[in-house]
């Protein structure tokens, strides 16, 4: 009896202190890893979590991309020049 109301305080305290979770590319890696450990070594629960390292990483490396680009764009006419319509195209002969 002693060891179940342990077991079941030390559940309540986990579930309680858990906040919320970033799983971009996490879940995904996992899947794929741990169905190729498992099939290709017999280990998918390492598959799975270098899985999940991988996905998180390339998730992480294509928002910073994202931010790193919309920080760089300027808007047309923002530069030093005066701003110029686009130049007429005439092709008459």
């Amino acid at each position: 009896m002693r060891i179940m109301a342990t077991a079941s305080a030390l559940t309540v305290a986990t579930l309680l202190s858990v906040g919320t979770a970033e799983a971009k590319g996490c879940i995904k890696g996992a899947i794929i890893g741990g169905l190729a450990g498992h099939y290709l070594a017999e280990r998918g629960v390492v598959g799975a979590v270098a899985g999940c390292l991988t996905g998180r990483a390339l998730a992480n490396r294509r928002a910073r991309r994202e931010i790193e680009y919309g920080s760089r764009v300027q808007p047309r006419g923002a530069g030093y020049a005066t701003p110029q319509a686009y130049p007429r195209r005439d092709y008459r002969y």
